[in-house]
C-alpha cells in the first residue's frame, strides 16, 4: 500500500483533488478494515508529520500472544513502557503490511472510490458557477433527424431538450449558442448541467447582459411571458424616475433589443412598462392593439383577477394575435384573465 500513499502529491497536482481529502479517505478505509476485519473498535489512524500512515491499537499485554493485532507480549510491551505488566493495555503501532490481502484490497477499493467521489465533487464545484446563469455552449454534435444536440460547457457535456432543437437553427456543429443553466444534475455518475433555450430566464439573462441598467439594479424585469421561438412580453420598471426602463431595454435605434432578438433567431419581443395600476398594466400588455376601455371585475376582493378589455373593431384581431397568442401572453404577463371585445360588442376571446 505504500505506493498508494506516495501518490497523494501526484493526485493533487494531476487531477486537482486536495491531498487532505484523499488522506481522509485512507483514514476511513483503514479504520473500517480495523473494525470490520479485525474487530478493533478503538484504533487510531492518522498521518505523522512526514506523511507516513500511522495505525495504533490498544493491545492486551499477554504471556502468550495468539492475536498480534490485539495482543502484545510483556517483553515487547516493556520496550515501549517500562512499567508495563500482564493484563494491562498498551497502545502499540501496527504495520499495515500485516493486513491480509483481502483487507488491503478493501482499503484500495475504498480509497479509489474516494478518489472518484473527489473527482466528481471537483466537477460539481466547477459547474456550480454556471447554475442559474447564461453561458455560451459549444455545439459538438447536432442531428435534427435523430432529434438530439450535444453541447459542451467547460469540460462537461450535456444535451439540449428535444423541444428546444428548433430554437438552435440555423447554428451548426462548432458554433456557440447561449443557454440558461437551470440546475446541476448530480445524482448520476457524472454531473450534468441541465440547460434550456426555451425558458423565460434565458430572455431575462440576455437583457441583463445587454442592458447595464438591469445589471446594476436600476431597471428591473418584473414579469415575463414567453412562447419560445415566437414571442415574448416583458414588463420592466425603474427605481430611478429619470431612467426610462423601456427605452433602456430597447437602446439607441433598437440596438440592445436587436442583440437579444438576434440571439433568439428573430423571436419578437414586446417591452412594456410595469404598473401597479391593473388598468394601466393591462392596457400596456395588450399592445400593439389600442385599448378603449378596461372593465375590471368587481367581485369580492377582485380575487378572480378578471377583466373585460374593449378595443376598436379594426384592432380586435390584433389584440387577439395569431391563434390567440397576444392576449394569451398579456394574460400570463399580468396575471389577469383578459376577455376581449370590440367597440361594436363583438367578443373575440
Amino acid at each position: 500500500m505504500s505506493d498508494l500513499f506516495s501518490a497523494l502529491g501526484e493526485l493533487q497536482s494531476d487531477i486537482g483533488i486536495n491531498a487532505e481529502y484523499i488522506k481522509e479517505s485512507i483514514i476511513k478505509a483503514v479504520s473500517s478494515v480495523c473494525k470490520n476485519t479485525y474487530g478493533i473498535e478503538d484504533a487510531y489512524v492518522g498521518f505523522d508529520k512526514s506523511g507516513e500512515l500511522v495505525v495504533k491499537v490498544n493491545k492486551l499485554i499477554c504471556e502468550t500472544v495468539d492475536d498480534p493485532m490485539l495482543q502484545i507480549s510483556l517483553d515487547d510491551a516493556l520496550k515501549i513502557d517500562p512499567n508495563a505488566k500482564i493484563g494491562d493495555h498498551l497502545q502499540d503501532r501496527i504495520d499495515t503490511k500485516e493486513f491480509g490481502r483481502i483487507a488491503a484490497q478493501t482499503v484500495r477499493t475504498v480509497v479509489r472510490q474516494g478518489i472518484r467521489d473527489g473527482e466528481k465533487e471537483l466537477v460539481i464545484s466547477k459547474l456550480r458557477c454556471y447554475e442559474k446563469e447564461l453561458v455560451s455552449a459549444k455545439i459538438v454534435r447536432f442531428d435534427m433527424k435523430k432529434e438530439f444536440i450535444i453541447l459542451k460547457i467547460g469540460e462537461s457535456e450535456t444535451s439540449l431538450p428535444k423541444n428546444d432543437l428548433k430554437l438552435v437553427w440555423p447554428r451548426k456543429e462548432g458554433d456557440f449558442i447561449k443557454v440558461y443553466v437551470s440546475r446541476i444534475e448530480v445524482d448520476g455518475p457524472t454531473p450534468i448541467p441541465i440547460v434550456s433555450r426555451s425558458c423565460p430566464e434565458l430572455v431575462c439573462k440576455l437583457f441583463e447582459n445587454e442592458v447595464p441598467e438591469i445589471k446594476n439594479g436600476i431597471v428591473t424585469i418584473d414579469s415575463i411571458a414567453r412562447e419560445a421561438g415566437m414571442r415574448s412580453k416583458i414588463a420592466v420598471s425603474s427605481t430611478n424616475p429619470e431612467v426610462d426602463p423601456v427605452g433602456s431595454c430597447i437602446g439607441a435605434h433598437g440596438s440592445r433589443i436587436q442583440s437579444v432578438v438576434d440571439e433568439l433567431n428573430g423571436e419578437k419581443i414586446d417591452v412594456i412598462r410595469y404598473s401597479d395600476d391593473p388598468v394601466d398594466y393591462i392596457s400596456a400588455a395588450i399592445a400593439p392593439a389600442k385599448v378603449l376601455s378596461i372593465q375590471v371585475d368587481s367581485e369580492s376582493d377582485n380575487t378572480k383577477n378578471e377583466c373585460l378589455v374593449t378595443v376598436p373593431e379594426s384592432q380586435l384581431s390584433l389584440a387577439i394575435g395569431s391563434k390567440g397568442q397576444n392576449v394569451r401572453l398579456a394574460s400570463r404577463l399580468t396575471g389577469w384573465k383578459i376577455n376581449l371585445k370590440s367597440e361594436d360588442g363583438q367578443y373575440g376571446y
